[in-house]
């Protein structure tokens, strides 16, 4: 690949039977020039279609409207039945940034897809992950409710579009988020109860593995967990597998294989490899990657995969600016989340504690979403600063040199703006969970919250670092950036 700007593109359409519609969507999509269309697959008990592209950000959106406009013209809802939750015709858009794109940019990208397709295909459409404008609707789950059948009877209130559902393509979800991996493990057991339960245990917002969304369906006669993993680097494929199995076999059940639906990160298959074969840094023995690092050092397509915690605080100790002081703080508050769920956790289900039970889940449920954000903030701090870098570089007798580094400062200061914001929520639910959590664990509440200040000061004085460098005007404009 060359540095051109790249934003994945993940449209999930109901239809998963009917090979014309399949084909007509991937022609909408790889008809749009720049577009390079990766991956389809479809399943039919799902009645559901995946299609993976990447592209720069304007053939992204060109393409996904096209599709969209197939999808609403070809599907109708009325007669469509399948395992999966579905809402629309064209059920979810995710923009995912690649290369050379920032999330902010993939956010703007959802909002301009939903406003067209609320305008030109009548479809109303719910804005979620990070692109949502409410707070109930960042989980995709929670913006479905109902499905097609239970909203057809309401009045809505989506972000753009009628109040009403479309009679046949329904309404459609539209954001934009990190990657996301979907992930499905089948059982040797025709029993979908048993897939329920264990989708149950091992799902986030029921106190199990952190950035789960998981589900059990009934597929070809047999059992299958699905899930959603909403952060690879938080909970792998790996380990949900491995608690799915530890899960399974108390109930004498196997694991027949698992699959995933779409594409995935090399380094989720990496970690995998490693744990199987627990062969740790399995990524610096791999032929087809030194051979590409040799081919192109400099390509941004062949980096080496994300590297282990001992790699990252290598590079964090290194001569590079970045990963840097940001990046640190973020990493802060993420260890912050992190033991406050792990206090909530020894709370829950403790009879001792039977009384504060759901006001503890409820500090896990939070703590967790704050984790999934404060872990990609690590990554996002960096990737802003090297903007920064890439400003400065400009040619200084170039009249857009001074706009380029306020803009780069500016969008360098809003990761760990976002740091303070979540450093001050864990603070809190820190102190909460100390008052009222398991006695045993105090000690570890009490670190959360020394980490959450921590994180909080730290990030503080990023922001202030990136103000300063801004010019008086700029920095008169955005001064309450933090």
């Amino acid at each position: 690949m060359t540095s051109t700007p790249l934003v994945e593109c993940v449209p999930n359409f109901s239809e998963g039977r009917d090979a014309a519609t399949i084909d007509a969507l991937r022609s909408a999509i790889a008809g749009v020039t720049g577009v390079h269309l990766l991956d389809v697959q479809t399943d039919a008990s799902h009645h559901r279609s995946v299609f993976t592209f990447v592209a720069p950000p304007e053939a992204a959106l060109a393409a996904a409207f096209a599709a969209m406009r197939v999808a609403t013209q070809r599907i109708d809802l009325t007669q469509h039945s399948g395992e999966h939750p579905r809402m629309g015709a064209t059920d979810v858009v995710p923009f995912v940034p690649v290369a050379g794109v920032t999330m902010d940019e993939c956010v703007a990208l959802a909002r301009r897809l939903g406003e067209q397709a609320a305008k030109e295909l009548g479809i109303p459409v719910f804005l979620y992950a990070r692109a949502a404008a409410r707070a109930e609707r960042v989980l995709l789950p929670d913006v479905r409710k109902g499905e097609f059948e239970g909203m057809r009877g309401r009045v809505l209130d989506p972000d753009y579009g009628p109040n009403r559902v479309h009679p046949t393509a329904g309404a459609t979800a539209i954001g934009a988020r990190p990657f996301l991996v979907a992930f499905n493990v089948y059982l040797d057991t025709t029993d979908v109860a048993i897939a329920k339960e264990i989708a149950k245990q091992i799902r986030t917002s029921s106190g199990g593995l952190p950035g789960v969304q998981a589900s059990g369906f009934a597929v070809d006669g047999v059992a299958q967990v699905s899930m959603n993993l909403l952060d690879i680097d938080i909970t792998s494929p790996a380990t949900a597998y491995n608690r799915i199995r530890a899960l399974a076999e108390k109930r004498e059940v196997a694991i027949q294989k698992s699959e995933i639906v779409g594409l995935i990160p090399e380094r989720a298959i990496i970690s995998a490899a490693e744990t199987a074969l627990r062969l740790p840094n399995a990524a610096a023995h791999i032929l087809e990657a030194k051979i590409r690092e040799a081919a192109a050092p400099s390509s941004e397509s062949d980096r080496p995969p994300a590297p282990t915690m001992d790699g990252w605080i290598d590079e964090l100790a290194g001569g590079s600016p970045t990963p840097g002081g940001g990046s640190a703080a973020a990493l802060a508050g993420t260890l912050a989340a992190a033991l406050v769920a792990m206090v909530a956790r020894l709370t829950v289900g403790r009879k001792a504690y039977a009384a504060v039970d759901a006001q503890a889940r409820d500090i896990l449920a939070e703590a967790e979403r704050l984790r999934v954000d404060l872990r990609r903030l690590v990554d996002e701090d960096a990737q802003a600063y090297e903007g920064v870098s890439r400003a400065y570089k400009i040619a200084k007798n170039d009249p857009a040199r001074a706009q380029a580094i306020d803009e780069a400062l500016l969008a360098a200061a809003r990761p760990p703006a976002e740091v303070v914001k979540h450093g001050r929520r864990i603070l809190a639910l820190a102190q909460s969970i100390e008052q009222i959590g398991n006695k045993n664990a105090v000690s570890d509440a009490r670190v959360a919250g020394m980490l959450a200040r921590t994180a909080i000061d730290g990030a503080t004085e990023n922001v202030n670092a990136n103000l300063a460098g801004m010019s008086d005007q700029a920095r008169a404009k955005h001064s309450g950036v933090g």
